[in-house]
């Protein structure tokens, strides 16, 4: 008889890579979310579906009676009062685990570490709040809701990830550099295109999810990030290797972004200072990541596939155009 699991989402990105791993792994799989996105697993005999809204306690109820999940995956809680709502009702569950974010932490240390880290603080009003800047703080206190759920014998834990990448990401904000990569021969970054900003391939997120819902310890935080870092320039040269192309890397200065009207915040992925984050604590688990040109090969390759091209996340071309003729004219 297969484990079973009951994954909430599991449909568009994180979640549809988490079903796929759960599956690899022997488990029936059941989602449950309201039914709006395509479900590629709708032909999957080990797949189920039950349809309503997160917000709405009974329809998770029904979920769970259905499904009589062993372990929860929470891909979409973004507010601290939907974790706190399925904390009690799988409280009865081998494992819950809820999806945080990198976005939780609130200190610029290097690394960012679980139980070092400051997170967000999180106001009344941001809880129930939907803009991008509350996002941080929301997800800080469904991790605090995780640990006090913890404390009163829910195995609930979460896992942290940093800026996801891979097949199906529909932010697209990969596919920016994988687009430019395939169709010009210059392509321009911000700065001498060192920005670290610490990514995750989606596969070893799914992963993740489930080392953690088997082996991780109630009430802790997991981050979860490459074990290999790389600069925004070593993205741009693995994924021309990956689409058997060339590219000369344009390195920029301040000056000649200014002169196209361009900022380098504007650029996907940029960074204005290292945000890296540890992982031993999960990887003491057993966990491990996918080697960077392997994950950025998948990457690139299922982006053009796929015809995602990321271009409404960065400076259109002809701003592009701008800023390398600028730096030709030094």
């Amino acid at each position: 008889m297969s484990d079973t699991a009951l994954v909430v989402g599991g449909t568009r990105f994180v979640g549809r890579h988490t079903v796929e791993e759960l599956l690899d792994h022997d488990y029936a799989v059941t989602l449950f979310n309201r039914g709006e996105s395509d479900d590629p697993f709708a032909d999957r005999a080990s797949v189920d579906a039950v349809h309503g809204d997160r917000a709405d306690r009974d329809a998770l109820e029904d979920a769970r009676d259905v499904a009589e999940p062993e372990i929860v995956i929470d891909t979409c809680a973004y507010h601290p009062g939907e974790v706190e709502t399925a904390t009690e009702v799988f409280a009865d569950a081998d494992a819950y685990v809820y999806v945080s974010s990198g976005s939780a932490y609130d200190a610029p240390d290097v690394p960012l570490r679980e139980d070092e880290t400051a997170l967000h603080d999180c106001t009344s009003e941001q809880a129930t709040d939907e803009s991008p800047e509350s996002y941080g703080p929301r997800k800080a206190e469904g991790d605090r809701v995780v640990a006090r759920a913890a404390e009163e014998g829910v195995n609930a834990m979460a896992v942290r990830p940093m800026l996801v990448y891979g097949p199906h990401d529909y932010t697209e904000r990969f596919a920016y550099w994988t687009d430019r990569v395939a169709a010009y021969d210059e392509v321009a970054v911000p700065f001498d295109g060192d920005s670290l900003l610490h990514r995750v391939y989606v596969e070893d997120v799914a992963s993740a999810l489930r080392i953690v819902a088997e082996r991780g310890e109630a009430g802790e935080a997991y981050n979860v990030a490459d074990r290999n870092t790389f600069s925004l320039s070593r993205s741009l040269e693995l994924a021309a290797d990956a689409l058997d192309t060339e590219v000369e890397i344009v390195q920029t200065g301040p000056s000649d972004l200014d002169s196209a009207g361009v900022d380098a915040t504007d650029f996907p992925l940029y960074s204005p200072e290292p945000a890296l984050a540890a992982t031993e604590k999960l990887a003491v688990l057993g966990w491990e990541s996918t080697d960077p040109a392997e994950a950025v090969a998948r990457t690139a390759r299922a982006h053009r596939e796929h015809g995602r091209d990321g271009v409404e996340n960065g400076p259109d071309r002809e701003a592009e155009e701008a800023v390398i003729e600028a730096v030709r004219e030094e």
